[in-house]
């Protein structure tokens, strides 16, 4: 697949993804059709449901904290697709079931970053899930690429009776006209999307800033993980008899590089530091409790465990498995 730049792409994506499309804007033939972006695994009492929203490029030179040589043996170590706008990065968003309740984490790009993106609602479609049977959606953070996929093509709520959880500290300040007029110039675009993402759920009563000591729906608790934005956080399903699942958000972009060397930043976190600890310490967790991961930024489906090495850590896929005939 072809990587394309796409005018005005970093101002929206916050000065680092690139929007990424098919060669040929052309009809794909049958031979030419990729398969839906839908991936099921069943985790403890959860029915997890991948779903792909495209593929944006992360230049390199966005990846700080990390000698040139080195990111470049980590990143032919991890035969990373790359041209010359970018190393190909995945967008994805979660459905978790548990029994009568749906919650969506994360929901995509819509059309934010324009063409070649925003699939997440017709995997939706795809997985045979009807978008007004999902009861709550959770953000990771106010991102256009977590949040832009509220909305459906005719800018309607596109999960029409869903209640929106977003954390305190990023809608206060994503959804901040002030924090608009105060950002570099660069990140201003973002603010509107923001804003026009969650309107129409506001309107309804249906936005619910939460603190972090608030209960979450599906059982989720919501652990800080903030750096990336003012008020990132990763939600934790955990059963407390041995079976978790943690849906961390962005704590990872370049997964063949940041696993091996947690130090290496990314140029759009809002705090690099914080960014750093946050993924220190979630990729220790996860490690040590044998979590199961589910990445925005991994390789679909993005499922799968942190495994400790010697020095840094490594990503190890989910292994494909047939579903249990009832769960």
């Amino acid at each position: 697949m072809k990587i394309a730049a796409h005018p005005g792409m970093l101002a929206v994506a916050l000065a680092a993804m690139v929007l990424t499309s098919p060669a040929s804007a052309a009809t794909p033939t049958a031979d030419q059709a990729q398969v839906a972006g839908v991936y099921r695994q069943a985790i403890g009492p959860w029915r997890v449901t991948a779903l792909f929203d495209g593929i944006v490029a992360l230049p390199r030179q966005q990846l700080l904290g990390i000698e040139t040589g080195r990111m470049a043996r980590l990143l032919e170590r991890g035969f990373v697709p790359e041209d010359a706008t970018g190393l190909q990065t995945a967008v994805n968003a979660y459905l978790v079931r548990r029994g009568g309740d749906l919650v969506l984490v994360d929901t995509g790009t819509a059309d934010c970053f324009g063409p070649g993106l925003g699939q997440v609602l017709a995997n939706v479609h795809a997985a045979g899930i009807d978008p007004a049977t999902v009861d709550h959606v959770l953000l990771t953070h106010a991102h256009p690429d977590h949040l832009c996929g509220l909305l459906d093509a005719r800018g309607q709520a596109a999960y029409p009776n869903a209640t929106v959880w977003l954390s305190q500290a990023d809608a206060g300040y994503w959804l901040d006209p002030a924090s608009e007029a105060g950002a570099p110039a660069m990140l201003r675009p973002a603010f509107p999307l923001a804003r026009r993402a969650v309107a129409p759920y506001a309107a309804a009563g249906r936005l619910h800033r939460f603190g972090p000591d608030d209960p979450l729906p599906g059982g989720a608790r919501a652990l800080d993980s903030h750096g990336h934005t003012p008020g990132h956080v990763s939600y934790l399903f955990d059963d407390g008899q041995g079976d978790a699942l943690l849906v961390w958000g962005d704590i990872v972009h370049y997964h063949a590089v940041q696993f091996a060397r947690p130090e290496a930043s990314f140029e759009a976190d809002s705090d690099r530091g914080a960014a750093i600890a946050s993924r220190r310490a979630l990729l220790a967790q996860a490690a040590a409790r044998r979590w199961w991961v589910a990445g925005a930024h991994l390789p679909f489906p993005g499922l799968g465990h942190v495994r400790e090495e010697s020095e840094g850590y490594a990503w190890v896929p989910g292994e494909f498995a047939p579903l249990p005939a009832a769960h």
